[in-house]
């Protein structure tokens, strides 16, 4: 009588060699497949003041009357580039959350066309709320380093503040050395052309009485974004003067 072989054991569909594993995958055993972020937003997250500090400056009170309609969002014609959307920046601010604010390049990405601020059914001056976190960006440091904009900004305000004039090529060349240096060498036959019909001026403008020019800003300066500390102090308008604008 012949003896009966045990069945041969079930193999399964797939092998599990016909799987990369995640370093055969990626080639690095230190590197996962994807990293994952964190996009949900924690109380802990949240800068307690910031959304009461930019509604105390003159021309953002009603951010707090923002229904989040999405209007803005919708008729801004750069929101496809913004990784928030002027909607979600509204929210966000008014929630307090700062460091996503700040940090953000939709800030830096507004064309300030207005359409937002003349289409808001709650009238909210959204544009110039825009041109508050800029400000705040630059005096904190947030901006994306050699990003272009902020650093014309800068560079605006240092030339005009100290010569009373804004030079138009020297501003250009200066902003295209320190944010993209290769784009300023490629345009040299363009700044030769404009040499050459006088239209590159190698004298830097300036004004004849700029102790008054200086006087001014001694003034504007302390109206300035630093006065904010004090904002609760001074009766919750952002530490400006009552009246001043």
């Amino acid at each position: 009588m012949t003896a009966l072989s045990a069945p041969p054991a079930p193999q399964p569909l797939l092998q599990e060699s016909s799987f990369p594993s995640v370093n055969q995958r990626t080639g690095d055993a230190n590197k996962p497949v994807m990293e994952l972020k964190r996009t949900i937003k924690y109380e802990s997250d949240r800068v307690k003041g910031f959304g009461r500090e930019v509604m105390s400056v003159p021309g953002c009170e009603q951010l707090e009357n923002c229904i989040q309609c999405g209007t803005c969002s919708g008729l801004c014609p750069l929101s496809i580039y913004m990784d928030h959307t002027p909607r979600q920046v509204m929210e966000l601010t008014r929630s307090d959350f700062k460091n996503e604010v700040l940090q953000s390049t939709t800030i830096w990405l507004c064309a300030s066309c207005y359409a937002c601020t003349v289409e808001c059914p709650k009238q909210i001056r959204i544009t110039d709320i825009m041109y508050e976190l800029k400000q705040r960006a630059i005096h904190e440091g947030f901006y994306p380093r050699r990003f272009p904009i902020p650093v014309l900004a800068q560079e605006f305000y240092k030339m005009s503040r100290k010569r009373g004039r804004v030079t138009e090529n020297f501003l250009a060349t200066i902003m295209f050395l320190k944010t993209n240096i290769p784009a300023a060498l490629g345009m040299w036959r363009l700044g030769l052309n404009l040499l050459r019909r006088g239209r590159f001026p190698l004298k830097l403008e300036g004004i004849k009485r700029k102790d008054e020019l200086e006087r001014m800003m001694a003034v504007v300066d302390k109206l300035s974004i630093d006065a904010l500390n004090t904002g609760h102090e001074n009766g919750g308008n952002g530490g400006r003067p009552n009246g001043t604008h």
